[in-house]
């Protein structure tokens, strides 16, 4: 008969121990926040993309023009959505396994809150640096090719003018009509009404043409057609017969591409040194919050997850107190994020302040490690009245 050797105290079995623990912990945490990132992100992303959508369709751009627009905001949403939708799924989270008991039974295997909270913060730092990489590169990567190609749409005449059948207005006081359109280039029936200069307006008129890109840019050529010029205030129109008749469309185009960037174009450096030697210095202050500001966001990841553990870790099981901890968990984590929103304005006129945006989600995470370790004005008001005499 083999002898049972007793078990030391406090020894896990395999399927409990620590690290398993703590990678399943990990991996229960991860898909709500990719879910929920996702689901935040979609809602947002539908209404941004609708003026851009409108331009698409009014510049007669293609699918996959539009998609690879919507694709450069994504970074850009992402690094406002993802600690947001962190900190909710991590509450959510915490609370359905808390619910279920499951955090009960890893404490009385010997699961300390010191080992639960590192899934909780490794989760977190996975987000955090998620968040440093679509503020640092990939948020102003996106933001200057987007930029660029909505540019290059309004600027490509050819574009607007290929919708048949439509008055089309690629610009301010330009008409422009194309009766049909052949397969093989060929341009049925062109009016061109230009009334940017109201005391002067000019129509062109024309039984066919052709639209070419040459190497100094879009062409219109028309054939057999009329140019009829108005002028005194339309008391005296000019018309002129002709066999041949050349537009240049660049002349309609939107103005030149600005060389200065704005604050979401630019990288880190650029914020901080701006390349640009006439920048003013208000305009300085303002790229000066701005790259602090991107520098401290993703440290709200940080604070939410000590907030979730603290609203789930610490009070009393009953539905009601469990019900009021999440609630104030969600104003708290809500109230410090409008907050660090709120310093932007401040620190752009006063630089001094931008050591507010990293104090912020320090403050917010250090008041949830004091409520994790017993100090909640709800703890410290029970054990005085504990103390008291009787």
């Amino acid at each position: 008969m083999g002898s049972a050797r007793p078990k030391a105290p406090g020894r896990l079995p395999g399927a409990l121990r620590p690290r398993r623990l703590s990678v399943y912990l990990l991996g229960q945490l991860i898909g709500p926040v990719a879910m929920l990132t996702f689901l935040l992100t979609s809602v947002v992303w539908l209404v941004n993309i609708l003026p851009l959508l409108n331009l698409v369709i009014n510049r007669g751009q293609s699918a996959p023009t539009f998609l690879y627009l919507i694709l450069l905001l994504l970074p850009t949403l992402l690094m406002i959505i993802m600690p947001i939708a962190f900190f909710f799924a991590a509450l959510f989270t915490l609370h359905r396994l808390s619910g279920e008991s499951e955090l009960v039974a890893m404490a009385s295997a010997g699961f300390s809150l010191r080992q639960l909270a590192m899934p909780v913060l490794a989760a977190a730092g996975i987000v955090m640096l998620l968040t440093y990489l679509c503020a640092l590169w990939l948020m102003p990567a996106g933001q200057r090719a987007l930029r660029d190609k909505v540019m290059d749409i309004r600027a490509d005449m050819a574009g607007a003018l290929l919708n048949e059948g439509d008055f089309n207005t690629p610009t301010q006081g330009l008409t422009v009509f194309i009766r049909a359109l052949g397969s093989n280039g060929d341009i049925k029936g062109i009016l061109v009404h230009d009334n940017r200069d109201r005391k002067r307006p000019i129509t062109y008129l024309a039984e066919k043409g052709i639209l070419a890109q040459t190497p100094v840019g879009t062409r219109l050529i028309m054939l057999d057609g009329t140019v009829e010029m108005s002028e005194q205030g339309g008391k005296q129109l000019s018309v002129l017969n002709y066999k041949s008749h050349t537009i240049n469309l660049d002349q309609f185009a939107g103005p030149t591409r600005n060389t200065l960037r704005k604050m979401p174009e630019r990288y880190l450096s650029e914020l901080f040194w701006p390349p640009e030697p006439d920048v003013d210095e208000r305009t300085r202050n303002q790229f000066f919050a701005e790259g602090h500001n991107r520098l401290s966001q993703p440290l709200y990841a940080i604070a939410f997850a000590m907030i979730a553990l603290a609203a789930v870790m610490r009070g009393r099981r009953q539905r009601g107190s469990i019900a009021l901890r999440l609630t104030m968990a969600s104003l708290a984590a809500a109230g410090l994020r409008i907050a660090g929103y709120g310093i932007m304005g401040l620190a752009q006129r006063h630089p001094a302040l931008v050591s507010l945006f990293y104090l912020l989600p320090l403050l917010g995470a250090g008041a949830a490690i004091a409520v994790l370790a017993g100090y909640s004005p709800t703890s410290i008001l029970a054990r005085r009245q504990l103390q008291a005499p009787a």
